[in-house]
Protein backbone atom coordinates (compact mmCIF):
# COMPACT_ATOMS: atom_id res chain seq x y z
CA UNK A 1 0.00 0.00 0.00
CA UNK A 2 1.08 3.25 -0.41
CA UNK A 3 0.01 7.00 0.05
CA UNK A 4 1.04 10.23 -2.02
CA UNK A 5 0.46 13.84 0.10
CA UNK A 6 0.64 16.61 -2.25
CA UNK A 7 1.94 19.58 -0.27
CA UNK A 8 0.40 23.02 -2.61
CA UNK A 9 2.36 25.23 -0.13
CA UNK A 10 5.46 27.34 -2.09
CA UNK A 11 7.71 26.54 0.94
CA UNK A 12 8.39 22.19 1.14
CA UNK A 13 9.52 23.10 4.80
CA UNK A 14 6.89 25.07 5.60
CA UNK A 15 4.09 24.80 8.67
CA UNK A 16 2.12 22.95 5.46
CA UNK A 17 4.70 20.66 4.45
CA UNK A 18 5.65 19.75 8.19
CA UNK A 19 1.47 19.16 9.33
CA UNK A 20 1.70 16.92 5.93
CA UNK A 21 5.11 15.01 7.29
CA UNK A 22 3.63 14.42 11.09
CA UNK A 23 0.58 12.93 9.31
CA UNK A 24 2.76 10.50 7.05
CA UNK A 25 5.03 10.03 9.80
CA UNK A 26 2.03 7.84 11.44
CA UNK A 27 1.33 6.40 8.46
CA UNK A 28 4.63 4.89 7.97
CA UNK A 29 4.93 3.97 11.29
CA UNK A 30 1.98 1.47 10.74
CA UNK A 31 4.41 -0.24 7.86
CA UNK A 32 2.61 1.83 4.59
CA UNK A 33 4.82 3.63 2.00
CA UNK A 34 4.35 7.00 1.96
CA UNK A 35 5.52 9.89 -0.68
CA UNK A 36 4.93 13.74 -0.68
CA UNK A 37 5.69 16.38 -3.58
CA UNK A 38 5.30 19.98 -3.26
CA UNK A 39 3.53 21.91 -6.00
CA UNK A 40 3.41 25.07 -4.67
CA UNK A 41 6.33 26.63 -6.48
CA UNK A 42 5.13 25.30 -9.94
CA UNK A 43 3.48 27.18 -12.93
CA UNK A 44 0.39 25.02 -13.02
CA UNK A 45 -2.61 26.92 -15.68
CA UNK A 46 -6.13 26.54 -14.26
CA UNK A 47 -8.82 24.59 -15.85
CA UNK A 48 -10.48 26.60 -18.71
CA UNK A 49 -14.03 24.37 -18.94
CA UNK A 50 -12.87 23.01 -22.29
CA UNK A 51 -13.89 19.32 -21.65
CA UNK A 52 -11.15 17.99 -24.27
CA UNK A 53 -10.53 15.32 -21.54
CA UNK A 54 -13.60 13.44 -22.55
CA UNK A 55 -11.61 12.87 -25.43
CA UNK A 56 -8.47 11.22 -22.79
CA UNK A 57 -8.38 7.42 -23.61
CA UNK A 58 -5.54 7.49 -20.36
CA UNK A 59 -6.59 9.72 -17.61
CA UNK A 60 -4.51 12.68 -18.93
CA UNK A 61 -5.11 16.40 -19.63
CA UNK A 62 -4.89 17.25 -23.11
CA UNK A 63 -5.55 20.94 -23.25
CA UNK A 64 -2.35 21.57 -21.09
CA UNK A 65 -0.26 18.26 -20.98
CA UNK A 66 3.63 19.36 -19.69
CA UNK A 67 2.52 20.48 -16.59
CA UNK A 68 2.37 18.99 -13.00
CA UNK A 69 -0.69 17.31 -13.67
CA UNK A 70 -0.45 14.69 -16.25
CA UNK A 71 2.78 14.29 -14.56
CA UNK A 72 1.39 13.12 -11.04
CA UNK A 73 -1.99 12.24 -12.10
CA UNK A 74 -0.17 8.32 -12.49
CA UNK A 75 0.91 9.19 -9.06
CA UNK A 76 -2.65 9.37 -7.75
CA UNK A 77 -4.21 6.66 -8.92
CA UNK A 78 -1.20 4.22 -8.47
CA UNK A 79 -1.97 5.25 -4.92
CA UNK A 80 -4.54 3.51 -2.20
CA UNK A 81 -4.68 7.08 -0.31
CA UNK A 82 -4.35 10.55 -0.75
CA UNK A 83 -3.77 13.25 1.57
CA UNK A 84 -3.66 17.13 0.33
CA UNK A 85 -2.44 20.13 2.42
CA UNK A 86 -2.64 23.76 1.92
CA UNK A 87 -1.74 27.30 3.32
CA UNK A 88 -4.76 29.47 3.38
CA UNK A 89 -5.33 32.35 1.58
CA UNK A 90 -7.92 34.28 2.31
CA UNK A 91 -10.28 31.58 3.81
CA UNK A 92 -9.25 29.24 0.71
CA UNK A 93 -6.36 27.18 -0.28
CA UNK A 94 -3.63 28.35 -2.68
CA UNK A 95 -4.34 29.00 -6.20
CA UNK A 96 -1.66 26.74 -7.63
CA UNK A 97 -3.21 23.91 -5.60
CA UNK A 98 -6.82 24.66 -6.58
CA UNK A 99 -5.49 24.92 -10.26
CA UNK A 100 -3.98 21.27 -9.75
CA UNK A 101 -6.63 19.72 -7.94
CA UNK A 102 -9.50 20.97 -10.66
CA UNK A 103 -7.92 19.73 -13.38
CA UNK A 104 -6.72 16.46 -11.90
CA UNK A 105 -9.72 15.70 -10.10
CA UNK A 106 -12.20 16.47 -13.46
CA UNK A 107 -9.93 14.22 -15.45
CA UNK A 108 -10.59 11.46 -12.85
CA UNK A 109 -14.19 12.31 -12.94
CA UNK A 110 -14.91 12.32 -16.51
CA UNK A 111 -12.86 8.97 -16.85
CA UNK A 112 -14.60 7.01 -14.90
CA UNK A 113 -14.00 7.84 -11.80
CA UNK A 114 -10.30 6.80 -11.52
CA UNK A 115 -9.96 8.01 -7.93
CA UNK A 116 -13.20 6.02 -6.90
CA UNK A 117 -13.16 4.43 -3.30
CA UNK A 118 -9.42 5.79 -2.65
CA UNK A 119 -8.74 6.74 1.46
CA UNK A 120 -8.46 10.14 1.52
CA UNK A 121 -7.54 13.02 4.38
CA UNK A 122 -6.48 16.97 4.03
CA UNK A 123 -5.00 19.64 6.22
CA UNK A 124 -3.98 23.24 5.84
CA UNK A 125 -1.93 25.70 7.90
CA UNK A 126 -2.91 29.50 9.12
CA UNK A 127 -1.76 32.07 10.47
CA UNK A 128 -4.74 32.84 12.60
CA UNK A 129 -8.46 32.46 10.88
CA UNK A 130 -10.01 31.26 7.47
CA UNK A 131 -8.78 27.57 8.12
CA UNK A 132 -11.92 25.62 8.11
CA UNK A 133 -13.23 27.49 4.76
CA UNK A 134 -10.02 26.33 3.19
CA UNK A 135 -10.61 22.80 4.68
CA UNK A 136 -13.90 22.51 3.57
CA UNK A 137 -12.94 23.23 -0.24
CA UNK A 138 -10.01 20.48 0.26
CA UNK A 139 -12.96 17.86 1.26
CA UNK A 140 -15.60 19.16 -1.79
CA UNK A 141 -12.70 17.18 -3.98
CA UNK A 142 -12.82 14.23 -2.29
CA UNK A 143 -16.96 13.82 -1.48
CA UNK A 144 -18.03 14.35 -5.49
CA UNK A 145 -15.02 11.43 -6.38
CA UNK A 146 -16.50 8.87 -4.29
CA UNK A 147 -13.68 8.43 -1.93
CA UNK A 148 -13.46 7.66 1.74
CA UNK A 149 -12.32 10.63 3.51
CA UNK A 150 -10.63 10.00 6.96
CA UNK A 151 -11.16 12.31 9.46
CA UNK A 152 -9.61 13.21 13.09
CA UNK A 153 -9.99 14.18 16.45
CA UNK A 154 -11.03 18.29 15.41
CA UNK A 155 -10.78 20.31 12.48
CA UNK A 156 -7.97 19.44 10.53
CA UNK A 157 -5.63 22.20 10.81
CA UNK A 158 -2.48 23.53 12.09
CA UNK A 159 -1.66 27.16 13.29
CA UNK A 160 1.83 28.79 12.97
CA UNK A 161 3.01 31.51 10.68
CA UNK A 162 6.99 31.72 10.16
CA UNK A 163 8.39 27.37 9.49
CA UNK A 164 8.11 25.40 12.12
CA UNK A 165 5.74 27.83 14.65
CA UNK A 166 3.59 24.66 14.03
CA UNK A 167 5.34 22.74 16.48
CA UNK A 168 4.11 24.64 19.02
CA UNK A 169 0.35 24.23 18.06
CA UNK A 170 0.43 21.34 20.38
CA UNK A 171 -3.20 20.31 19.20
CA UNK A 172 -2.93 20.61 15.64
CA UNK A 173 0.52 18.26 15.80
CA UNK A 174 -2.21 15.80 18.13
CA UNK A 175 -4.66 16.29 15.05
CA UNK A 176 -2.44 15.67 12.17
CA UNK A 177 -0.74 12.16 14.29
CA UNK A 178 -4.66 11.31 14.71
CA UNK A 179 -5.72 11.70 11.51
CA UNK A 180 -2.47 9.46 10.56
CA UNK A 181 -3.31 6.97 12.19
CA UNK A 182 -6.69 6.92 11.01
CA UNK A 183 -5.87 6.46 8.01
CA UNK A 184 -4.09 4.13 8.01
CA UNK A 185 -6.56 2.46 9.92
CA UNK A 186 -9.03 2.74 6.70
CA UNK A 187 -6.27 1.66 4.60
CA UNK A 188 -6.56 -1.98 6.37
CA UNK A 189 -9.91 -2.16 6.59
CA UNK A 190 -10.27 -1.17 3.00
CA UNK A 191 -7.38 -3.91 2.08
CA UNK A 192 -8.87 -6.41 4.22
CA UNK A 193 -12.32 -5.92 2.74
CA UNK A 194 -11.52 -6.32 -0.89
CA UNK A 195 -10.53 -9.48 0.13
CA UNK A 196 -14.17 -10.36 1.80
CA UNK A 197 -17.13 -8.03 0.79
CA UNK A 198 -17.88 -7.09 -2.90
CA UNK A 199 -16.90 -3.19 -3.50
CA UNK A 200 -20.33 -1.21 -4.03
CA UNK A 201 -21.73 -1.26 -7.51
CA UNK A 202 -20.13 1.95 -9.65
CA UNK A 203 -23.10 3.02 -11.57
CA UNK A 204 -22.24 5.72 -14.86
CA UNK A 205 -23.32 9.78 -13.90
CA UNK A 206 -26.66 11.07 -15.05
CA UNK A 207 -26.03 14.78 -15.38
CA UNK A 208 -28.85 16.79 -15.53
CA UNK A 209 -28.52 20.89 -16.83
CA UNK A 210 -30.85 22.70 -14.80
CA UNK A 211 -31.38 25.43 -17.98
CA UNK A 212 -32.52 23.80 -20.81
Amino acid sequence: MKVIAINGSPKPEGNTGLALQTVLNEIKNEGIDTEIVTIGGNLIHGCTGCCRCLESKNGQCIAFPNDAVNELLPKLIEADGIVLGSPTYFSGINGTLKSFLDRAFFVSWVNGGLLRLKIAGSIVSLRRGGGTCAFDELNKYFQISEMTVASSCYWHAVHGFAPGEMHQDIEGVQIARILGRNLAYLLKLQEYGRKNVPLPEKEDAVMMNFIR
